[in-house]
């Protein structure tokens, strides 16, 4: 006879994927209600700490665990590589921004360089070391990116959350100082996009995935090659360098490559998992991107910034939908090949 608590037992277990459940749903009731007595089976609920591992085994499963089902492999790959290239996006954002930033600190006038430091100095030092940490932290990012290719993947995630936490304070200050709606939403979405990635990071790089790797070139060389082409691209044509241009034009690059490598050896490049990744980085992009253009056009932007803009939100938004195309028919024929 079916107790209530084994009842209850079932009804957590429903968190895990139905080919788990099939393999050891009765294994796992039996173990639970081990040492139970019989008569306390109706009136006990399955202990919280027992919902949580039920709940972590169930992303475990969906992430591409070991004898997990074809979907179920591609989904973690299609994080793991989100997770990956999303550091790498922004460990090359931080070190481009930051690096930029020092340079211009050189060369600038003494009263622009005053006003740039008065966020460090001018508010008194407990002010100060905030806003040193918060400037500091984003490089963190670069750990997280060289962490993850080197399979050290608690260090990743403790530096995600680091690198993280600025968006967060960002996102109270603009919400509790009264901003417009444009920069709370600005705030909003790059904080979702930092912790979107811690997210992904944990869910995608459990104890069953396999190590991270990066397709066609070396770690180094790849945060290299990006961290060139955003300073590139903000230094060479700086009156289009507003806060969405740099990361647009990684995304871009980027894309292409894979495009085109995906045109001259197809049969190299059939893995699903890459471009849906790199289309979901595209999406998160993109949202960057036209909240960047929307608030050029709030500030009455010239004509040519405005319209190279636009110009890049339709490429980004392009390359995202080829993407997303190529990688759902590659997942298809996978599917259908079984």
């Amino acid at each position: 006879m079916t107790t209530v608590l084994e009842q209850r037992y079932r009804t957590v277990l429903r968190l895990l994927p139905s080919y788990y459940r099939a393999e050891r749903e009765e294994e796992m009731v039996e173990a639970y209600l081990e040492g139970i007595d019989e008569q306390d089976r109706d009136e006990l609920r399955p202990a919280w700490g027992e919902v949580a591992s039920i709940a972590a085994l169930a992303v475990r499963t969906r992430m591409g665990a070991a004898g997990a089902p074809a979907r179920y492999a591609t989904l973690g790959a299609v994080v793991r590589r989100f997770a990956l290239l999303s550091a790498l996006l922004q460990a090359a954002s931080a070190l481009t921004g930051q690096a930029l930033f020092l340079a211009w600190m050189r060369g600038a006038p003494a009263q622009n360089r005053e006003m740039a430091l008065d966020g460090f100095t001018g508010h008194g030092a407990p002010a100060g070391l905030y806003a040193v940490v918060c400037w500091l932290l984003p490089l963190a990012w670069t750990v997280v990116y060289l962490a993850l290719l080197r399979d050290h993947r608690r260090t990743a995630f403790t530096f995600a959350v680091l690198a993280a936490l600025p968006h967060l304070a960002y996102v109270t200050q603009h919400l509790g100082g009264g901003q417009d709606a444009l920069v709370s939403s600005f705030s909003l979405t790059t904080a979702a996009f930092a912790w979107l990635t811690v997210l992904a990071l944990c869910c995608g790089f459990h104890r069953d995935a396999p190590p991270a790797r990066l397709p066609l070139a070396s770690p180094g060389l790849v945060l290299m090659g990006t961290c060139v082409l955003m300073g590139a691209s903000s230094v060479v044509w700086p009156g289009n360098a507003d806060q969405g241009w740099a990361g647009g034009a990684a995304f871009i690059a980027a894309a292409a490559v894979w495009l085109v490598a995906r045109r001259r050896s197809p049969q190299h490049t059939g893995d699903p998992a890459l471009p849906l990744a790199l289309a979901a980085l595209g999406l998160v992009v993109l949202v960057e991107r036209t909240l960047s253009l929307a608030f050029l056009a709030q500030d009455h932007a010239p004509g040519s910034l405005i319209t190279a803009a636009t110009v890049q939100a339709g490429v980004l938004a392009a390359l995202a939908a080829a993407l997303t195309t190529t990688g759902t028919r590659s997942l298809t024929a996978r599917f259908k090949a079984g």
